[in-house]
């Protein structure tokens, strides 16, 4: 064989050395412990990183599967079902070599045969609108896709993380919050299924963690924007910007005091990569910008960088809509190799203004 092939034949020999170490029962368990670290030492060094994508052609998940492509992953699967994902996000990384797609659901479970070093659990809509469509598929997206995906780390000896979200927090009545505030949740209304659906499968990452040793890693993600939001998502920004665009007036539920922070996605694709590191604990780890706004502003800073002239109405405050949500990331600053925000609020917001612009013109 070629040289380059002879190469990745030893890598992936290597990588594979190093999870059958990590697995019970396994043919190197009689090994020393030097020599089973400096199997394992290797293995980083050489090891060709290849990846799972799960919810990949989804907003975040899109931005994910490009960063992991740029660092050099030797192969980025990403799944999708499509329910709020769409091929658009990933068709510049379709004719990849190192990139594949495969439209599934993934409550139902979904073999993958050779090696796999991470896993990336991003599946599940994100915004109310969305997510109220189904709630039960939802809850399953959060509770059956995490035991698939912990079922596949387990068995593959990959590292799988879980984008939950800082609505665990609920209505929240402490600010700003930590990961150590257990919440202030609704267990039974309209939120509750993705509210509740991620706190149970936080529940599962922390007890597969504790009973077979999976390799987990837990973010809650704060309220993100940025390109490739859908319009039709529901969420704040991108309402408020496709509204003032296209002359409407801009929505508000509620009296606009209820305040959020907003962080641009290049922001948190960094900390997801982060997180993934060795040496990085098991627990939650809140990934937002400390900024907070309040709608009533938020709606006002849009308006005038659009230079729309729409009005503003306002609607009831939906069931359960948190009043202050606002990130403690000193947990993520500490552990994540001082990691913070460096996308303010007016650069992000004229770079998805200028996404948004882009489609709206391009629709007409």
């Amino acid at each position: 064989p070629r040289p380059s092939t002879m190469k990745r034949s030893w890598r992936s020999f290597i990588s594979m050395q190093r999870f059958q170490v990590m697995r019970r029962g396994s043919m190197f368990s009689g090994l020393p412990c030097w020599m089973l670290l400096s199997i394992m030492a290797a293995s980083r060094l050489l090891a060709v990183p290849m990846a799972l994508v799960v919810g990949g052609a989804g907003f975040v998940g899109s931005h994910l599967c490009r960063r992991l492509l740029q660092s050099g992953y030797e192969e980025v699967i990403c799944v999708d079902n499509l329910q709020t994902g769409r091929i658009a996000n990933v068709a510049d990384l379709l004719g990849s070599p190192h990139f594949s797609f495969f439209e599934h659901d993934i409550v139902n479970e979904w073999p993958v045969s050779g090696a796999l070093h991470e896993i990336y659990h991003l599946a599940c809509p994100a915004s109310p609108v969305q997510y109220q469509k189904s709630p039960i598929h939802t809850f399953k997206t959060s509770v059956l896709g995490s035991i698939h995906l912990l079922e596949l780390a387990k068995e593959k000896g990959a590292r799988i993380l879980f984008t939950s979200t800082s609505e665990v927090y609920g209505d929240a009545q402490v600010s700003p919050q930590n990961e150590s505030y257990w919440g202030n949740v609704n267990p039974f209304g309209v939120r509750s299924c993705y509210d509740e659906g991620k706190r149970g499968a936080e529940t599962l990452f922390h007890d597969y963690h504790e009973e077979y040793g999976v390799d987990t890693r837990i973010i809650r993600i704060f309220n993100t924007y940025g390109p490739r939001m859908s319009a039709e998502d529901g969420r704040v920004v991108s309402n408020f910007i496709v509204q003032a665009l296209r002359g409407e007036p801009l929505t508000i539920h509620g009296d606009g005091t209820q305040t959020r922070s907003f962080q641009y996605v290049s922001d948190l694709i960094e900390a997801i990569v982060r997180t993934m590191q060795d040496g990085v604990p098991h627990c939650p780890i809140n990934i937002g910008n400390p900024y907070e706004i309040s709608v009533n502003d938020l709606a006002e800073r849009v308006l005038h960088m659009t230079g729309s002239r729409s009005s503003i109405v306002y609607k009831p405050l939906p069931q359960d809509d948190p009043c202050r949500r606002r990130p403690d990331i000193t947990l993520a600053a500490s552990v994540l190799g001082g990691w913070k925000p460096v996308v303010g609020l007016d650069e992000g917001l004229s770079q998805t203004i200028a996404y948004f612009r882009h489609l709206i013109n391009k629709a007409v």
